[in-house]
């Protein structure tokens, strides 16, 4: 395990390789990283470091969020995010306040992105879980798009926890594996990654590297 980044996802474009295949990439802006706390294995019993992302009004941080963000010298963000370190070799290159960009990663490294889903409300189980519909005549009466029977007779005369049902779709964490960095803006801080990623335009993503390298 090493340092990722805390992003914000800016939206979806594509590019052009030297042999002119278009590829679809992800706009992430990783800007102002800052260490918010080291944590070392003498003190915590692991090696660890925390960043902060973004900014926050002042009049939203608590008093204990005040005295952390003050120790670290740093303004205080709207997201905070630890990084487990497998050893103290890296944390001896890290201070508190440090800006970390983006040339930590490189182009054709393999990331794990993780996020929070767009939300889509109440949703029924063909939509949600890909039921099928029913029949649509032959003598069916209000029943098309119902899910069938949930349950059983008077033994044991109850629901099963676990069975698919209606239910609220989406808005949860994903994390998406091995995805490939195209190109890495040092200007910009900003991260062009292959394909897709979870949440909305806006939304706060980790990066970090992966964990399953797929060969």
């Amino acid at each position: 395990m090493g340092i990722g980044l805390i992003g914000r996802k800016i939206g979806m474009t594509r590019i052009f390789t030297e042999n002119g295949d278009s590829l679809p990439v992800t706009v992430i802006d990783v800007s102002n990283n800052r260490v918010t706390q080291i944590k070392k294995n003498v003190t915590d019993g692991y090696f660890a470091v925390q960043l902060t992302f973004g900014k926050r009004k002042a009049t939203r941080v608590n008093k204990s969020e005040k005295g952390h963000f003050s120790k670290a010298g740093v303004e205080a963000g709207s997201i905070a995010k630890e990084f487990r370190i497998q050893t103290e070799e890296i944390l001896d290159q890290i201070q508190y306040g440090k800006i970390i960009e983006c040339n930590i990663f490189k182009v054709g490294q393999k990331v794990d992105i993780s996020g929070v889903t767009i939300g889509k409300g109440y949703a029924g189980t063909i939509k949600l879980h890909n039921f099928s519909s029913n029949r649509a005549s032959h003598g069916n009466s209000k029943a098309h798009n119902k899910p069938g029977s949930i349950g059983m007779a008077q033994d044991p005369g109850r629901v099963f926890p676990g069975k698919r049902m209606s239910g609220h779709m989406g808005n949860v964490k994903r994390t998406v594996q091995n995805i490939e960095i195209l190109r890495v803006d040092n200007e910009r801080n900003v991260l062009l990654v292959k394909g897709a990623i979870p949440g909305s335009k806006g939304g706060d993503v980790i990066v970090r590297p992966s964990i399953k390298i797929k060969k």
